[in-house]
């Protein structure tokens, strides 16, 4: 069996490997060592047997380098990825950027304000976002609510947070909080398809709550009632609407915001959203982020600035190897809507700083429309 590919993200190795009858089997081994004894770098063009980008090993990997216990085992084989339509309930997946193992739960159609694409002419009926004098055109976009394996989720911790999805809790203890770990949001070009023979492929807490296994479907996976219940109840606090995204100098800054409710304090209202931010290094130099600058202004017309060391405690590096970091956040107002925007300070390697863009994004309440949200309980 001959290697066509290798992938290295985010602590996973991962391995295509193709078999006499052509199809790509998926291997998977956690290697938090391994990346020590062995580089690997993208090379062109695509192999001319299964069209996936080609590796080119540098430096060869020895049995040294190789944590103890661990070794390479096959999970699944490899799917065609969909260029269009939508991935189905049950899709098992592999995370393009971050490496981890998911399943779809169910698809989302939102809005993306993509700043780096030039409108088409021919678009039709598109929905704009200011900013400044430049006009951005919304266009429909397929993002994913998934779970992931708890099993990647150690060695992804440095590079994505895991636990994107919070409500406020529905109770009198306004400062509740719930977290729902090992769920994200996920774009329709950030999965690679694979199937699996086994029965429970994604080990986390709710896949068995969620999703049960029926051989005659494909794929071999389908939501149960609590699933379809869970989402119907939190259907407003769950649901991705606006995305907006922005490259500065080969680095990309994708937002999403998402309302969680509102609280009552001192007589006053409190509105509360979330947001997830996820930066991408484009390009081949390495740099880090040493600084976030806010600007967050509120329809009760009050401009807050927020300056700050990183993001959540962290100053990532960010780098051809390791080219991404997601994390989320929270942020209140004491009106029902309002917008943020700001920049991220990074450094290069030489010392130098620039400014990367933060797309300006808007909190929107919606409260009219919304119930409170039923939290974890499935």
């Amino acid at each position: 069996m001959a290697a066509c590919a290798l992938l290295l993200r985010r602590g996973l190795l991962l391995l295509l490997s193709a078999s006499r009858d052509k199809k790509r089997s998926l291997r998977l081994a956690s290697v938090c060592g391994y990346n020590r004894g062995v580089e690997w770098t993208r090379t062109r063009p695509a192999c001319s047997h299964c069209a996936w980008p080609s590796f080119q090993q540098t430096r060869s990997m020895s049995s040294r380098n190789r944590p103890n216990g661990k070794v390479l085992e096959t999970v699944g084989v490899f799917e065609a990825p969909k260029q269009h339509g939508k991935y189905e309930t049950g899709q098992l997946f592999l995370h393009s950027v971050f490496g981890y193992r998911g399943i779809v739960l169910f698809p989302w159609h939102a809005r993306l304000y993509d700043r780096d694409v030039c409108p088409s002419p021919s678009d039709s009926k598109p929905e704009t976002l200011a900013h400044g004098s430049k006009e951005v055109k919304g266009k429909t976009h397929t993002y994913y609510q998934v779970l992931i394996d708890t099993r990647d989720c150690p060695h992804i911790s440095q590079r994505s947070q895991t636990e994107a999805v919070t409500f406020l809790a529905n109770h009198d203890d306004s400062r509740a909080l719930y977290a729902i770990p090992g769920l994200d949001y996920v774009s329709h070009e950030d999965i690679l398809p694979y199937n699996s023979t086994e029965q429970i492929p994604i080990q986390h807490e709710l896949f068995e709550r969620f999703l049960m296994f029926n051989p005659s479907k494909t794929p071999p996976f389908t939501q149960r009632d609590t699933l379809r219940a869970w989402q119907e109840k939190n259907h407003p606090w769950l649901e991705l609407s606006d995305v907006h995204r922005e490259t500065t100098e080969n680095i990309r800054v994708t937002v999403i915001p998402f309302y969680m409710g509102m609280r009552e304090a001192q007589n006053s209202h409190v509105y509360w959203w979330r947001y997830c931010i996820r930066l991408e290094n484009l390009g081949n130099e390495v740099v880090q982020l040493r600084e976030r600058h806010w600007r967050i202004f509120s329809l009760s017309g009050t401009l807050e600035t927020v300056r700050g060391r990183g993001v959540v405690g962290r100053e990532p590096v960010l780098s051809k190897e390791q080219p991404a970091f997601q994390y989320s956040s929270h942020v209140s107002l004491q009106a029902p809507s309002g917008h943020m925007w700001g920049t991220f300070r990074i450094e290069r390697t030489d010392g130098s700083h620039f400014d990367v863009r933060i797309p300006p994004f808007s909190l929107e309440s919606n409260k009219d429309d919304k119930a409170p949200p039923a939290g974890y309980t499935v």
